[in-house]
């Protein structure tokens, strides 16, 4: 049978510009390729800026993403500088980052995943009734019923008696590959409302400690959050009651609206959990510390897992990291080594070579993208919630443990589930719950602190430039929403000589290396993966939106040019 091949550019409900390229034969893919297409250049802004600004500029690499570049330069220039912050300001850092999470991983599920598995068209078979019996089956949710379900159904009903779907148009409605009964599309799309509107609550958080969202402020040496419970124009005794109901309301959303429905529409796809793994190897920062310099103080604990093997966790050395450019759009000096440069020596030289076919990639055309192709010691690896909860499962995390069997016990699979688009997904789900349920605790350290006159959240320690070495460099690291973040950071005479970035969608969205070894996005859609329709490629949206691309953090600059809004193409 002769390859078909299919070309989906851009790739939707992602940030920035991802253009995803298979060849598939007897309704499976053989080979992929991804691209990032805009090219990528904040690092090269912020050379020769004051360290102490540098978080205002990196946060703008992506406003989906707020909060997280601004934390990891933080955090770079103050392990640069050898700044300690205050107990309070790293528990403000811990409620603002991990609101963070759990409204992205809401709004991913939601508004950029959930119509992969959702067939929103089907929702208007549904019987209401039946649909709220099911719900309230799996959860206490107070909207579970009958009425708020029909009211949902007459609501897109309306949308479509229009001839239009408005939000819900232009998508693959009626493919084979949706499994989902009518009532259960019905949950998934009122669910998908509900949670449209509840984000405005949860940012809220962000407004109290950081002034506004996107883009919070922050500050070297701590958090531009003053506490004063007496006082009008400070965290007060009335701001920490409206960030406790906040707390309390998200949490909510997640146990009993996130967490039941993912399982719910898990146990359709079971066949899911043996599609779309990839990459075996697995990399985590750590993220949630007490003490940032204490890595054993973090939640979620650096480590590596290698070969899917769950037995074992390895340190991680930062040291490792190395970025490759073999099919890049950039150049590097000609000594640099063949497996590429540590960041600290890191070159952003961009030389674009122009629009090449990937599949004639082994023909020697072999520069296809903007995104850089990070290793460690040589291998490719998977960064993100999956990361997460496979490097804690092996590390002994006994919370990640528990809900990783509350998962499994439910589905009725093994660990080896997890490593798979369905696996990907859920565990997203499975750290999304643990954080609500800490930051209840961050909170309540937060407000005995306050209680015993600890209120400072900032230090002045090295605040002057005067007092800084004349040469210093830090690495910024960061375990966000989409996996591994680290900033790299060098300062000569108080302003940043080099500056890059290794964001998570550039260890998921890498291309090939010096070895051929694809990245984590190519590999999974090589990995038993289906392709049902070409010229409807819904699997491929299912396991790339697993990974909830940033396209914008790899790249950080659009493409002003003006390119076609959507296509695929078949061959």
């Amino acid at each position: 049978m002769a390859v078909t091949k299919v070309v989906v550019d851009p790739v939707t409900r992602i940030e920035g510009h991802l253009r995803i390229e298979v060849a598939a034969e007897n309704g499976r893919i053989q080979n992929a390729w991804a691209t990032a297409s805009a090219f990528r250049g904040i690092e090269l802004v912020l050379q020769g800026r004051d360290p102490r600004d540098g978080w205002a500029f990196a946060q703008r690499i992506c406003g989906v993403c707020t909060t997280v570049h601004a934390i990891a330069s933080i955090r770079a220039v103050e392990d640069a500088l050898d700044i300690t912050i205050p107990p309070c300001a790293n528990l403000i850092r811990n409620l603002v980052t991990g609101m963070q999470f759990v409204h992205d991983h809401v709004m991913h599920f939601y508004h950029l995943h959930a119509l992969d598995w959702v067939d929103v068209v089907s929702a208007l078979k549904a019987d209401p009734e039946a649909a709220g019996k099911i719900a309230a089956s799996i959860s206490p949710w107070p909207s579970n019923s009958g009425q708020y379900f029909k009211a949902v159904q007459e609501r897109l009903a309306k949308f479509a008696g229009s001839g239009q779907l408005g939000i819900f148009a232009n998508g693959y409605w009626g493919h084979p590959a949706y499994k989902l009964p009518p009532e259960v599309n019905l949950i998934g799309v009122a669910h998908y409302l509900e949670t449209l509107d509840w984000q405005r609550d949860a940012v809220r958080l962000h407004t109290v400690f950081g002034g506004k969202n996107p883009h919070p402020n922050f500050l070297v040496g701590g958090m531009a959050s003053a506490i004063n419970v007496d006082a009008r124009a400070t965290i007060n005794g009335a701001r920490i009651a409206e960030l406790k109901d906040i707390i309390a309301r998200a949490r909510a959303i997640v146990e009993q609206v996130y967490w039941p429905d993912l399982l719910a529409i898990a146990s359709f796809y079971p066949e899911w959990t043996k599609i779309g793994g990839g990459v075996p190897n697995y990399l985590c920062y750590g993220e949630f510390p007490v003490d940032i310099k204490d890595t054993d103080s973090y939640y979620f604990k650096p480590g590596v897992v290698l070969g899917n093997d769950i037995s074992k966790a390895y340190p991680f050395d930062e040291e490792l990291v190395r970025e490759q450019v073999t099919a890049s759009w950039y150049d590097y000096p000609a000594d640099a080594p063949a497996e590429g440069l540590h960041p600290y020596k890191g070159e952003t030289m961009p030389k674009y070579t122009g629009p090449q076919p990937p599949w004639e990639f082994l023909q020697g055309l072999d520069k296809y993208t903007w995104m850089k192709a990070p290793r460690y010691e040589g291998r490719p690896m998977q960064v993100g919630p999956l990361a997460r909860i496979v490097v804690g499962y092996a590390q002994g995390h006994k919370d990640i443990q528990a809900i990783a069997k509350q998962a499994m016990d439910t589905l009725k699979v093994g660990p080896s589930a997890l490593f798979s688009t369905a696996g990907r997904t859920l565990a997203r789900g499975m750290e999304t719950v643990l954080i609500a349920r800490q930051m209840d605790k961050w909170m309540d350290q937060l407000i005995e602190r306050i209680a015993n006159g600890d209120v400072a959240t900032f230090t002045r320690d090295k605040w002057d430039p005067s007092t800084w070495p004349a040469k210093a460099q830090g690495f910024g690291r960061a375990d966000v929403p989409r996996g591994a973040l680290g900033h790299w950071v060098q300062i000569e005479n108080g302003k940043f000589t080099r500056y890059q970035c290794v964001v998570p969608s550039t260890w998921n969205c890498s291309p090939r290396d010096d070895k051929g070894q694809t990245g984590p996005y190519e590999a999974a859609l090589m990995d038993n993966h289906p392709l049902a329709k070409a010229d409807q490629p819904l699997e491929i949206i299912r396991t790339i939106h697993s990974f909830d691309p940033c396209l914008a953090c790899g790249v950080h600059v659009l493409d002003m040019e003006g390119n076609p809004i959507s296509e695929v193409k078949v061959q």
